[in-house]
Order: structure tokens, then C-alpha cells, then sequence
């Protein structure tokens, strides 16, 4: 059985930035990965000092060409089918069948967006259809844009998007739920509201054109802003015990420690900020925390 300090689970931004720590401090880590990350769908990625407007993958290939010259450092290209707790670690087992034994592992697992069942919305999103104005608002600031959310999540947005255009509509998909107080703001500030339900989305290869309402009717847009439910992309966390919040994220300490000791977790499955440069961030605390648990353990 092959030994590791350390298994990363999941080879996106938050895995590799985690493997670049501790490949930096001479352990010995594999980063196990089917390659299907969360922003595939996106053509750009932004808001990330040094890579802004760079495609997410790559992003990726460049952090992978980085990794290369530490030779502890390896790559795996499957999926993780088991784990299971040992008396100094974890084993890890893969769909192919290989055997690992890890001291730590790292969860980088991601999320998965579960996307309305609306004609056109899968072809739209990550292009035209975003989630984030940070991420993806400067290249649609000042065009007609749409809200397509309800409640505290719409009236959230609403504030928000207003900074990047003016020129904005709230789309709740049937009868909302906003509080009257809610509404009136809203529309204070020249926000239309329309409850109607949609139907499909016109697009000319993913970019938004109009939101077709089952009354027939249409609304012309270049934007979307939406922020779909989501679930944990592997079951894993859950299979080793590990506990989660009310939003469905893996409970971690400030260090990013989950609630089973020597499983860390980075990235989208354990934080709200999802954007590449927030998964680099946590990804490489976590290297750091678990280079030190090991150290600790080590010098006793």
C-alpha cells in the first residue's frame, strides 16, 4: 500500500493550492481528481489578482505545470469509491481499485449546482446566467439585466446588482414572498418586480437574449443573476461523519479543521465565498495547518 502524509481529495484551485503548501514542505501528497470542476461552464475567471479574465482551466494547468517540480507532489486521475479511519490515519481506495494509507486528508470535494428545470438555463449558465457580479459584473455593468431569486436572497441581490446597472428587473418565477416593506424599497429604487413564470430562455450559444413567460410574453435581457440550490459534490464527507451547517457546507474550525479529527476540507464545500481566488486562499491554509498537525504529531 502506498504511504502519504496527506490525500487530497479533489484537484481543483482549493487541491492545488493546498498540495502547493505542503508540496513546499517536502511531504509526500496525492492529489486524487476526476476532472470536473464546478466552474467548467465558465469561459473566464476574474477577480483574481494575476489571473484576471483567465480561463478557469487554464488557471488550472498552470498551477498543475507549478506543481510538477516538487517531486513529493503526485496526480491521480479517478475517483476515491472508499475511505475508511486506521489507527494513524485513513485508507483511501480509488474506483480503479488502488490502495493509499494518508495521515491527513483533505477534502477539496467542491459543490454541485442543482439548476431550475427551465429550457435554455443549463445552456446559459456560467456564461450569461452568473452568480456573482464580483466574479462576472464588470463585463455586463450598465446592460439590461435580470434577478431571477426570491425573498431575502432576492431583495440581497437587488441592493447589490444595482451598483453594476441601473437598468434592472426582479424575476421571481410566480408569486413571491417578499415582505410588503421589501417590495416598496425595491421598487424605490426603480427596480421593476414580475411574478410571472417562465417558461424558456432565448440564447444565441449560451448569451442571453430574452425570458420567455408562459403567457407568451418576453423580456429582452443581456444578464442573469441567480443563485441556485447546491449539494455536496461527493459523499464522502458525509460517510466519514463529518458534520455540516444549515447551508449544506462542511463545518470547519477557522482553520479549516472539520469535525473528524485529521480530515481538513477547502473550497466551495466548506465556504459561501465561492469564487477561485477564495478556494486558493483556504486551500493553502489548509496546507499549512496540515504540514503543522503533522509536525506536531511528528515531535511528540
Amino acid at each position: 500500500m502506498n504511504k502519504l502524509d496527506a490525500a487530497i481529495i479533489g484537484g481543483s484551485y482549493a487541491g492545488l493550492s493546498a498540495a502547493l503548501a505542503l508540496g513546499r514542505a517536502m511531504r509526500k501528497v496525492l492529489i486524487i481528481d476526476a476532472g470536473s470542476p464546478c466552474n467548467r461552464f465558465a469561459p473566464h475567471s476574474h477577480n483574481f489578482l494575476t489571473q484576471d479574465g483567465e480561463s478557469p482551466a487554464m488557471i488550472s494547468s498552470k498551477a498543475r505545470v507549478q506543481l510538477e517540480k516538487y517531486k513529493s507532489v503526485s496526480f491521480l486521475n479517478d475517483w476515491v469509491d472508499k475511505v475508511e479511519g486506521m489507527d494513524l490515519g485513513f485508507e483511501v481506495q480509488t474506483k480503479s481499485g488502488q490502495l493509499f494509507s494518508a495521515k491527513k486528508l483533505i477534502l477539496a470535494t467542491g459543490v454541485r449546482d442543482v439548476l431550475p428545470d427551465i429550457q435554455g438555463f443549463s445552456d446559459c449558465w456560467g456564461k450569461s446566467i452568473i452568480h456573482c457580479p464580483y466574479c462576472h459584473g464588470y463585463e455586463v455593468k450598465l446592460e439590461t439585466t435580470g434577478i431571477l431569486a426570491d425573498g431575502d436572497v432576492a431583495y440581497h441581490y437587488a441592493q447589490l446588482i444595482r451598483n453594476w446597472t441601473k437598468n434592472l428587473t426582479l424575476y421571481t418565477n410566480g408569486s413571491c414572498s417578499l415582505s410588503e416593506e421589501q417590495k416598496t424599497k425595491i421598487q424605490d429604487h426603480s427596480i421593476r418586480i414580475i411574478e410571472k413564470k417562465i417558461q424558456r430562455i432565448e440564447h444565441n450559444q449560451g448569451q442571453m437574449e430574452a425570458l420567455i413567460f408562459e403567457d407568451g410574453t418576453r423580456e429582452t435581457m443581456r444578464a442573469l443573476y441567480t443563485r441556485p440550490h447546491f449539494e455536496q459534490s461527493s459523499e464522502l464527507p458525509k460517510f466519514l461523519g463529518c458534520e455540516t451547517t444549515e447551508m449544506n457546507l462542511l463545518k470547519v474550525d477557522p482553520f479549516y479543521q472539520t469535525t473528524i479529527p485529521g480530515v481538513l476540507a477547502c473550497g466551495d464545500n466548506a465556504s459561501p465565498l465561492r469564487s477561485v481566488a477564495n478556494a486558493v486562499a483556504s486551500g493553502n491554509i489548509v496546507g499549512a495547518m496540515t504540514n503543522n498537525q503533522l509536525t506536531e504529531e511528528e515531535f511528540e
